[in-house]
């Protein structure tokens, strides 16, 4: 084989691994159905939402953003402007137990009667304590409209929805609890109920995935270039 072919090779060799550790995934996340049966003021009613959990760091925590795919109740009446508010909770798991709760701004348009409540995006806060694999399962989802109160609770124990690997205050690794993140959505305040401060948490925006992804991927093909000067020397010493 001439040395051209072996540098040719080499070098589609050490992109190949380059691309394949870029691809991968910094966080798992999917969407997942979750079976809402829900108290109302007239009666029980019940839906399947699929769920979607984002985490994206934010200072020293991370904003979670749940969303809902298809609404999970409906009013007898229409619901004006701005007379719906929805909460819910997010069940933490693995290296930390506990609760965030989540909100989101009011109705922004009038729900006619009888049709699928439409619920906004909800956001709130989580702070590690501990380091570890932290998983992000869809809770209890409450909505608050003219003086009355639906509970919706999942009854086919769903999946988590996200899961990160996060670093706590200190660095510590194991068990621990969450008292529960900041409510922030657009129409209530809250305060944060994780611990702050102290150790550097994973970076996983896009971007900082991307720099270090690509950091990979420089290493990877830093070694197929030196295998490509490698072969050539043995080529040239071979032809000497």
């Amino acid at each position: 084989m001439s040395n051209q072919k072996r540098t040719t090779l080499a070098l589609a060799a050490a992109l190949a691994s380059s691309i394949v550790v870029a691809g991968a995934p910094a966080a798992h996340a999917e969407v997942v159905d979750v079976n809402y049966q829900c108290v109302t003021p007239i009666g029980p009613k019940g839906a399947v939402s699929p769920i979607d959990i984002k985490g994206v760091r934010s200072g020293d925590g991370y904003k979670l953003t749940m969303s809902f795919q298809k609404g999970v109740s409906s009013s007898p009446v229409e619901l004006g402007k701005g007379a719906m508010n929805p909460s819910a909770v997010i069940e933490l798991g693995g290296a930390e137990q506990g609760k965030v709760q989540v909100t989101g701004p009011a109705n922004s348009e009038a729900i006619p009667a009888n049709t699928p409540i439409k619920i906004s995006d909800l956001s709130g806060t989580y702070t590690p304590k501990k380091s570890g694999k932290v998983t992000f399962t869809a809770g209890v989802l409450t909505i608050k409209a003219l003086g009355t109160t639906t509970t919706c609770t999942p009854k086919n124990s769903p999946g988590p929805s996200l899961e990160l690997d996060v670093q706590g205050a200190g660095g510590s690794s194991g068990g621990g609890s969450a008292d529960g993140g900041s409510t922030g959505g657009a129409s209530t305040g809250g305060s944060t109920g994780g611990a702050s401060g102290g150790g550097e948490l994973p970076r996983t925006g896009p971007l900082d995935s991307a720099a270090a992804l690509g950091t990979l991927g420089g290493t990877v093909l830093l070694t197929g270039a030196a295998g490509v000067l490698w072969l050539t020397r043995r080529g040239q010493r071979s032809a000497g």
